[in-house]
C-alpha cells in the first residue's frame, strides 16, 4: 500500500493530501468532513489527530506492516510465557494481589474481571470526538507491535471507530497512572458486555448498539489483553488535544479582544514596536506584537491626534501593564502551545503500557514490566497550561476592568453607560461577572501534580493525578470562554460611546471587521436593559468560534495590507 495513503484526508469537495504542517485547527473544523488514515504505530502527528478530533466521521485501519510485527510479538510473547516467565497481568493478578499466580485455564476469563473491576468511573462521560480520539490514539499504541496484543484486537477497536459506535467513558476515576477506569468502560463495550454506548444519536446497551450498527455482538479477549487497553494515557492525551485545541482558539479571540480595547482606549501603539520585541528574541512574542499591530492597521485612534480629539492633552507616555505586556503574556501562552503539540505527538507514538514486549539478542521475546504508562510529562505539562491560561484571564479581566474607570480609560463614561451616568448603572456588573470567575480559575490553577495520592496498599504509591489536571484545565476553559466575552462586549461598548466624537478618524482594518462581527449580534447599550441576554449572546461568539475565526480572517493579507 502507498505510504501516501495514510495521510489522506476526504474532504466534502474531494480529496486531497494534507502535509503535517498544512491545517491549522480552525481549517480543520470548518473545512474537514471526514478524515482516513492508516495507523503504523509512528506516524500520527498533531494535525491527523485534530482531524480525528473534530471531523464528523473518520475511517481508520491498522497497517500491513504492524499487522506482522504484531503477529510476530503475540507469538514471542505466548513463547516466553511458555518458558516460565512470570508476567503482571498475564499469568499474574494485578495491583496489590501481583504476586498470585492465574492458572493457564483462568487467563482468558482473567481480561473480563479485570474489565468488569476496574469499570467503576463516574460523572460526565466524554464527549463522543474525545472518547473517538482516545481509540484510535489506544489502537496506534498498539500498533506498534511492543504490547503483544494480537492485530484482531487492534481491528475490533478499529471497527467500533469506523461504525460511529462510541463507549459511555466516564472521566472521573483515573489517576493519571493509565487511565484505567474510562478505558475497561470502553473495554466493556468492545467485549460486548451491558455496558452503556452510543451509536446514531442514542445510548443502550452494548450488544445492542453492537448490533444496531452491523457489528458483532461479543469479542473475546485473549491472555494479556486487558491491560493493554486500558495501562496508559490515551484519555489524558485525546482530552489534552482537545483542550489545545480549544486554547488555540481563545487566544485568538482575547488577541481581538485585546485589540478592541485598545482602540476604545486609543493607547499607545509604540509597545507593539517590532524593534523592542525582536530585542527580546522570543518568537512567539514578536508574533503576537505582529498580530496586534495587524489588527489595529490603519487607526486613527491610536494616533497623538486621535487622543487629541477627546480632549487628551500632552503625551501619554505609556500605558499600563497590562497593555504593553501582553505580547509577552500572549507570545509566553503561544510557545506552551506549541511545546505541547510536541508532547503530543510523542505520547501519541509510544509505547504506554506495561508491560511491554522486546525481542532478545539471542532470539525470542522477554517481557520487561516498568512504568510506561505513567504521564508525568503530560501531566506537569497541563498544569502549566491551565497556569497561563488562568493568567489571560487575570489579563483579560483586568483589561476589562480599566475601562470602567474614566481615569483608567481615558475618560470613556463611567460604568461604559450608554445613557445619562447615573441614572444609567452601565455595565459594571457585566464586568463582575469576570471578576466572580477569576478566581475560581485561580483556583482551578493549583498544579494537581503536586497533590499525590497514594492507592493499593501502596503499590501505586505515587500516581501523576493528570486526569484531574485535564479536568481543571478544561474546566478553566469554559470560564475563559465567558471572561473573553465579557472583554469583547465591554470594548465594543467603549468603542461605541466615542465614535461620533471620532468620526474623523477610521478603526484599524482589523478592529473595524471585529467590531461590525459584534454589533451583527448585539446592540450597542444605551440606556439600561436586560443584560444577560447580551452577555449570552457574546458568550455564544467566543465558544462557538466566530469571533475566533474572524480574528484569524482580519489577520489574512487580502483583508489586510499589515498582515504579511
Amino acid at each position: 500500500m502507498p505510504v501516501s495513503w495514510r495521510f489522506l484526508v476526504v474532504l466534502a469537495v474531494g480529496a486531497v493530501t494534507v502535509s503535517s504542517t498544512a491545517a491549522t485547527p480552525a481549517e480543520v473544523v470548518t473545512s474537514r468532513s471526514g478524515a482516513v488514515l492508516e495507523l503504523d504505530g509512528d506516524s500520527l502527528t498533531w494535525a491527523r489527530l485534530v482531524e480525528v478530533l473534530e471531523a464528523d466521521h473518520v475511517t481508520v485501519r491498522l497497517g500491513l506492516r504492524s499487522r506482522q510485527r504484531m503477529a510476530e510479538t503475540r507469538r514471542g510473547a505466548e513463547a516466553a510465557l511458555a518458558a516460565g516467565q512470570r508476567v503482571y497481568g498475564w499469568n499474574q493478578a494485578l495491583g496489590p494481589l501481583k504476586d498470585e499466580p492465574l492458572p493457564e485455564v483462568d487467563r482468558v476469563e482473567f481480561q473480563r474481571r479485570v474489565l468488569r473491576s476496574h469499570a467503576a468511573g463516574v460523572g460526565p462521560a466524554l464527549s463522543d470526538r474525545v472518547a473517538r480520539l482516545a481509540l484510535v490514539l489506544r489502537a496506534n499504541t498498539m500498533a506498534r507491535g511492543a504490547m503483544g496484543v494480537r492485530p484482531e484486537f487492534v481491528d475490533r477497536i478499529l471497527d467500533l471507530v469506523n461504525a460511529g459506535v462510541t463507549p459511555r467513558m466516564p472521566e472521573i476515576g483515573s489517576l493519571g497512572t493509565g487511565d484505567l477506569q474510562p478505558m475497561a468502560a470502553a473495554g466493556l463495550v468492545l467485549t460486548g458486555e451491558p455496558a452503556p454506548a452510543r451509536f446514531a444519536g442514542r445510548e443502550g446497551p452494548a450488544p445492542d448498539i453492537l448490533a444496531a450498527a452491523g457489528l458483532p455482538p461479543s469479542f473475546r479477549l485473549e491472555q494479556g489483553e486487558a491491560l493493554p487497553l486500558i495501562s496508559g494515557s490515551s484519555v489524558v492525551t485525546a482530552r489534552y488535544v482537545d483542550a489545545v485545541v480549544r486554547a488555540e482558539r481563545l487566544v485568538d479571540t482575547y488577541e481581538g479582544a485585546f485589540a478592541l480595547f485598545l482602540e476604545a482606549t486609543r493607547a499607545e501603539q509604540g509597545a507593539f514596536d517590532a524593534r523592542t520585541h525582536d530585542e527580546r528574541r522570543i518568537p512567539a512574542e514578536v508574533e503576537a506584537a505582529r498580530v496586534t499591530r495587524a489588527l489595529v492597521c490603519g487607526t486613527g485612534w491610536m494616533t497623538d491626534e486621535g487622543r487629541e480629539a477627546l480632549g487628551e492633552e500632552g503625551p501619554r507616555i505609556q500605558d499600563a501593564v497590562s497593555v504593553r505586556a501582553t505580547p509577552h503574556v500572549v507570545g509566553a501562552l503561544r510557545q506552551r502551545l506549541a511545546d505541547a503539540r510536541g508532547h503530543v505527538e510523542r505520547e501519541a507514538n509510544a509505547s504506554t503500557s506495561n508491560p511491554l514486549v522486546f525481542p532478545k539478542a539471542g532470539g525470542g521475546h522477554e517481557f520487561v514490566m516498568g512504568g510506561n504508562w505513567d504521564a508525568a510529562l503530560l501531566g506537569h505539562e497541563i498544569d502549566s497550561l491551565t497556569a497561563q491560561v488562568t493568567d489571560l484571564g487575570v489579563l483579560s479581566q483586568e483589561l476589562s476592568a480599566r475601562l470602567l474607570a474614566e481615569k483608567w480609560s481615558y475618560d470613556l463614561p463611567a460604568n461604559l453607560a450608554g445613557g445619562a451616568v447615573g441614572l444609567n448603572s452601565g455595565m459594571v456588573q457585566v464586568q463582575s461577572v469576570a471578576v466572580a470567575l477569576v478566581p475560581e480559575m485561580q483556583q482551578l490553577a493549583t498544579p494537581a501534580g503536586t497533590l499525590s495520592r497514594p492507592a493499593k496498599f501502596g503499590q501505586e504509591d505515587h500516581n501523576t493525578m493528570a486526569m484531574a489536571s485535564v479536568r481543571a484545565l478544561h474546566a478553566d476553559l469554559d470560564r475563559l470562554e465567558t471572561v473573553l466575552a465579557v472583554h469583547v462586549l465591554m470594548a465594543a461598548q467603549g468603542i461605541d460611546l466615542i465614535k461620533d466624537r471620532m468620526a474623523a478618524f477610521p478603526l484599524g482594518a482589523g478592529t473595524d471587521r471585529l467590531h461590525r462581527v459584534v454589533r451583527r449580534h448585539i446592540e450597542p447599550l444605551a440606556d439600561d436593559r436586560y443584560l444577560t441576554p447580551d452577555l449570552e449572546r457574546a458568550t455564544d461568539l467566543v465558544r462557538g468560534g466566530e469571533f475566533g475565526r474572524e480574528v484569524r480572517a482580519a489577520l489574512a493579507p487580502e483583508h489586510n495590507r499589515c498582515a504579511a
